[in-house]
């Protein structure tokens, strides 16, 4: 399947997981696309001084990776910057948090992977 960007779904959110600010989503796939066990699949834009708050991942895994910008994540309490290239993996019970911290923007590829039943 190809799918073009004019296609893809766009999505702001206000204080996501309590975080600061707005983020910004586009859904590169949805989860009725993907033949597998994903829930989300997507390009996040967190603009600087923005955040996503604290959350918890139960019963499944993201996986962030770094396109561009500067990042602070909060992972399990231990406090981390990220840059390009770099990846992050948060589940089962463990939580995490990310902030921009740089002067453009922090944007990410999300995937989130669900446990199978």
């Amino acid at each position: 399947m190809i799918k073009r960007e004019s296609e893809m779904i766009n999505e702001i959110k206000e204080q996501m997981r309590g975080g600061k600010g707005h983020v910004e989503l586009k859904h590169i796939f949805t989860k009725d696309e993907v033949k597998g066990n994903v829930r989300l699949c997507a390009r996040i834009t967190i603009n600087p001084g923005n955040s996503i708050g604290v959350h918890k991942h139960e019963n499944e895994e993201e996986i962030f990776y770094i396109i561009s910008g500067k990042g602070l994540i909060d992972d399990n309490g231990t406090k981390t910057e990220v840059n390009p290239g770099d990846a992050v993996l948060t589940g089962y019970g463990d939580y995490h948090s990310v902030e921009s911290i740089g002067s453009e923007p922090l944007v990410m590829l999300a995937v989130i992977i669900v446990e199978r039943k």
